[in-house]
């Protein structure tokens, strides 16, 4: 269990690092990579929140809220890795055009 609480604090640090990189980036397609990064670390810290509650508060009404907020997380952390994905290239193409000048 103390694993878990450990996970919850470091996908919400990573979540807020990368937010904080986020807003101190002026490249456009580096500052979506990014909130792909965010998205991704947000989608973790809600979905070990909910599986957190299942062990801390055994009832009906909790298992209830923490599968939404299971899925709501793994919604939100699968589309964080398909964006992710999507803008890695390009980001590395931005960063390669901004060394070379």
């Amino acid at each position: 269990m103390a694993i878990l609480v450990f996970l919850i604090v470091v996908s919400f640090v990573m979540y807020v690092f990368y937010k904080l990189k986020y807003v101190r980036s002026s490249r456009p397609i580096e500052k979506k990579w990014l909130s792909a990064k965010s998205s991704i670390a947000l989608g973790i810290f809600v979905a070990l929140f909910g599986v957190n509650q299942l062990f801390l508060f055994p009832a009906t009404i909790t298992y209830i809220i923490a599968g939404l907020f299971i899925l709501l997380g793994a919604y939100n952390a699968y589309h964080g890795i398909k964006a992710y994905q999507h803008y890695l290239p390009f980001a590395r193409e931005e960063a390669e055009a901004l060394n070379n000048h």
